[in-house]
């Protein structure tokens, strides 16, 4: 990672997704996109994920849920379209 890269260390973007959801591919290709670093879990194969997102998201399941900590605070993303993630990752540079 580039030296002026530091600051995306401070942020933590966790993804609950499955293998088939289509938004849950478009919102892994704007993170890829974003350089930052994420962890993806599959809720289908990783046993428990469904109820921890469930519980982080309000009881809300749905995919993707993205779950943003940074300096600034958490946010919770339930299926964000893609403008709206790429908005909000430009907004965390």
């Amino acid at each position: 990672m580039d030296p002026s890269d530091e600051w995306k260390r401070e942020i933590c973007i966790v993804v609950y997704s499955t293998s088939w959801c289509p938004d849950c591919t478009d919102a892994h290709k704007v993170l890829k996109r974003s350089g930052f670093s994420y962890q993806t879990i599959d809720i289908e194969l990783v046993p428990g994920a469904d109820d921890e997102m469930k519980e982080l998201a309000g009881g809300i399941r749905k995919v993707p849920t993205i779950i943003i900590d940074s300096p600034g605070g958490r946010q919770i993303l339930i299926e964000p379209d893609s403008e709206s993630l790429y908005n909000l990752l430009r907004s965390l540079h």
